[in-house]
Order: structure tokens, then sequence, then C-alpha cells
């Protein structure tokens, strides 16, 4: 309990009662379908082990068309709806391309490509347009893709047959081993193993807020670095296009290049500028049932927000998109969606002056409202 105190603290201070819903891997693939789950299953794979592998897959239309019921539901003071920062992975690997070149290089299509193939699929964009103009989500950058390239290449051509064995069906990795390779099944697009990788790191960047505005018609104000692992040197080519505020927890996960699972910790708190500007948001609440479904995540949720309102901070809820996926079981979508509409009736009634914000709004107020700060000292100065 102290900790959760603790990291409220410090940081940029309000006496209005912020709520804040981010939730990360919109765009991104991961298990396909439950034929693909059960093949690889019958190999032996335990995908059991990993809960993204038993209930994470691209959003479907039912997906987004069940959520936003729920988010329209609830409205704050100012009829605002409650509305997701809905984190972008804006391109996935384009695996007959890749197949094509024999696994030496590597080429990405955007994420409404990968709509196309997948069924129930086709309204996703028509349904995200939607939610945008009726304010239920607010698009954010979360990488050009969920994927470290690099490591996932080199397994390739070394032909490690549990890679190949997922590649032939259109996703990264079976949960095998817990390894150097294999910590975060390839999903921490941003770690390295080599400081030289920071040039193709940058180009990466680049290339996916580009694309982010290609598909939404608008710049990401702000970004969340997949499995918040990022080289704070990467800030600098965020900002120059266009991102201001950096979303995460309040410890960042910087690469190393160290052998094995090794990563250096950087602590942020609340509305924290770097040296370039740029302020942290950190999560200081979290919605995350079907990654621990005995708990109880309302009460839990409930209590974090209070302690952050305690503290004057607005609350910022981390809340991950396979919550809310139903393709490989809707009773996990459905579960979880009406724990959501508890937990949003629950903040409405206890506080009646609650004002939804997306990242980039509270970004913004933090910007625009003369700073208040319980502490006047950098921690990473």
């Amino acid at each position: 309990m102290i900790k959760k105190h603790l990291i409220n603290i410090l940081g940029w201070k309000t006496d209005r009662k912020i709520v804040v819903f981010e939730s990360d891997d919109w765009g991104a693939i991961r298990m396909p379908s439950k034929a693909v789950f059960n093949s690889l299953k019958k190999k032996g794979y335990p995908l059991e082990n990993c809960p993204y592998n038993n209930f994470d897959s691209l959003e479907s239309n039912k997906d987004l068309e069940c959520l936003f019921d729920v988010l329209d539901s609830v409205k704050d003071k100012n009829g605002q709806s409650s509305i997701f920062t809905l984190n972008n992975i804006v391109a996935n690997p384009n695996f007959e391309k890749i197949k094509e070149s024999d696994f030496q290089s590597y080429y990405f299509e955007p994420f409404i490509d990968t709509l196309n193939r997948y069924p129930s699929h086709d309204k996703v964009y028509e349904l995200y347009q939607k939610g945008i103009e009726e304010k239920l989500i607010k698009p954010q950058f979360h990488g050009r893709e969920h994927l470290q390239v690099n490591r996932w290449i080199d397994a390739l051509q070394r032909k490690e047959v549990p890679v190949l064995d997922a590649f032939q069906h259109n996703f990264f990795s079976p949960k095998i081993r817990y390894s150097h390779d294999y910590p975060m099944e390839y999903m921490d697009a941003l770690d390295y193993d080599s400081i030289d990788e920071l040039t193709g790191q940058k180009k990466i960047v680049s290339e996916g807020l580009k694309l982010f505005k290609d598909i939404w018609s608008f710049s990401s104000k702000s970004f969340i670095a997949p499995c918040y692992t990022w080289d704070s040197q990467l800030e600098e080519c965020l900002l120059e296009n266009g991102v201001h505020y950096l979303q995460g927890v309040v410890a960042q996960q910087i690469p190393t290049a160290q052998s094995g699972y090794d990563r250096k910790l950087k602590f942020h708190y609340q509305g924290q500028k770097n040296q370039l500007g740029q302020r942290y948001l950190v999560r200081n609440a979290f919605f995350e049932p079907t990654l621990y479904p005995q708990k109880d995540w309302v009460g839990e949720c409930m209590k974090r927000i209070s302690i952050a309102f305690k503290w004057k901070k607005p609350a910022i809820i981390g809340s991950h998109r396979l919550n809310y996926t139903g393709s490989l079981d809707p009773k996990n979508r459905d579960t979880n969606l009406r724990g959501l509409r508890s937990l949003l009736d629950e903040i409405v009634k206890l506080w009646p002056s609650v004002e939804f914000y997306s990242s980039d709004q509270l970004g913004l107020e933090m910007d625009k409202k003369k700073e208040a700060f319980t502490h006047n000292a950098n921690l990473n100065e």
C-alpha cells in the first residue's frame, strides 16, 4: 500500500478529479484464431501459460461495438462519455513478402491492411472513425509494430522451429521458454542487443508516426513504448515527430545491451519534464482482469483512484486490449466489459465531479495550467 502512495507524491497537482484510461496494443496481431491455438497446442507448445496467447487477438467488429456501448453509457459532469486513449500499433509484419525474401528482409503492412485478412473485421476502421467522432476513443501512437524486428528475423534465419511454426500461422512466437531471445516473445520492440540499433529504431519510430498520421489524419501527441522499454535517446526523435507526452509506468526500462534479460530502471513522476520539455504521464491505477482473473479489479482500481485523488493527482488507468477481445473466447470480452461498466459506475457515483480525459488532453492541461509541483527537483537531471 505504501508504494501506491509513493508514486503519487511528486509531480503535477490538480484539485479536479481527472480520470484517464490508457489501453495498449490495438491494431497489433497476436493469436490469429482458436484454430491456430489448437493446432500449436497439439504440437506441444504451452500456449496456455500466456494470457495474451489465450485471449488476445486483432480487434473485431463485435469487440469495438461492445466496448463503445459501455464507454457511451457513462458520462462525466460535462456530459463527456468515458473515453479510451487507444494506443495503436500501426503496422504488422507482411508475412508473405518476408517469406518470399527467404527471411533475408523485413517488410511491414499498415494494420488496416491486416484487418482485411481477418474474418468479422471489415467494419473495424469505420467503427474507429465513429468512435473518434463521438469522443469515445482517441488513438495515440504505441509503435510501428509490437515486435523486436532484428531478433525475430535472426531467429527465422536460424530456422528456429518454434518461430517458424508460429510464422506459418502469421504470428510471432508460441511461448516456449524464458531465455534471452524469448523473455517478452519478441514483443519488446525498442529493446536492443547493441547501441548501434538505435539508428534503426529512430527510423522505425519516424516511419510509424508518419503512418499514424496517414491512417488517422492527425498526429499523435503522446507515445507509449511497447513493454515500457525504450532508450531515452529516442525521445528527441519522438519530439521531432510531434510527440510531447510519454505515457508509461513509474519505471522506464532502458536497454543495456548486456547478455541476458538486463534493463536499467529510470523512475518518473507525474507530469515530470525531461530536458526536451516532454512530459511523462505515469499510470497509477490498473484494470487488467484477464491477467489475474481472481483479483477484485474494480475494488483495487477504485482504491488506487482514491489514493491518486488524495494526493491531488489525475488517475491514469492502464488497461490492455486483451481484456476486451472476444474472438478467441467471447466470455473474456463480455465478463470484463461488465466489470468495466461497474468500475465506471462506481467512479461517477463516488466522484460526481469526475472528468474523463484522453492522454493528450491531460498533457495539454498540464502545459496550459500554471505548474504546481509538490517537489521541484527533476529526479533524472
